[in-house]
């Protein structure tokens, strides 16, 4: 589904990325995890080419995007929900959501997204701004949803959240890895993305420096601790 190896990238002439190899397969659900500031944005960023690569390849479906523009990635099947949501908070709920759907949308496709979502349907005419910050998440997954993806791309999708409202952010993200979507995930909450992924990366300093399952991760403490500052005995104590 997703390939990429030997990434590189630079903002200005600092490298913020040295060399990133991962693979999110068809159906698969993948976190990237790591320490503020080790690259975890910029390699979703250069993924989607928002950040100009300079080594390295990615490949989506079998399709190199090295000449694929941005633009095009939704219509190929990419969802992305960047940090900070990235909604239009001065446009309605309904009108973000128009945004996100193909010019022949699917009205079916609306009508799962207000089950999965009924907080969207009740504020369908609210303008987006006004909504709680689990609100407007909720709102930025639909808006991807809409459209049908793959593949959804998620920045810190729990950050600023509401703890009770954070299990329902991962309910539904494990309800769109159900639908056969995979699901590249980036985490500061370590708690949801051994609840989610099948695979986990950690990242330091540009780089990926380990890769391993849920149940690998937990079998190795000091891991956790080296690379990400967490210990798992507190985890086990925390509410979310």
């Amino acid at each position: 589904m997703l390939s990429v190896s030997g990434l590189t990238a630079e903002i200005g002439k600092v490298p913020v990325l040295r060399g990133v190899d991962l693979t999110v397969r068809e159906a698969d659900t993948v976190a990237l995890l790591g320490r503020n500031g080790v690259g975890k944005t910029s390699t979703l960023r250069a993924i989607l080419g928002l950040l100009r690569r300079t080594g390295g390849s990615v490949v989506y479906d079998g399709t190199p995007l090295d000449r694929v523009p941005t633009h095009r990635l939704a219509a190929m099947g990419v969802g992305y929900v960047p940090q900070g949501r990235g909604i239009f908070p001065l446009l309605t709920v309904e009108e973000n959501l128009l945004l996100g759907a193909p010019a022949k949308a699917d009205p079916q496709a609306r009508e799962e997204i207000y089950r999965r979502f009924p907080r969207i349907r009740e504020r369908l005419r609210q303008r987006a701004g006004t909504l709680s910050g689990g609100e407007q998440q909720m709102l930025a997954i639909a808006r991807c949803l809409v459209m049908r993806p793959k593949l959804i791309i998620l920045d810190e999708p729990t950050e600023g959240i509401m703890p009770k409202l954070v299990a329902q952010i991962r309910h539904e993200i494990a309800g769109i890895a159900r639908q056969g979507i995979s699901v590249l995930l980036v985490e500061q909450n370590l708690r949801t993305a051994l609840r989610l992924a099948k695979r986990i990366y950690l990242m330091e300093r540009g780089q990926i420096v380990h890769e391993g399952t849920p149940e690998s991760l937990q079998a190795d403490p000091d891991i956790v601790h080296r690379y990400l500052g967490v210990s798992l005995k507190d985890l086990k104590g925390a509410r979310q």
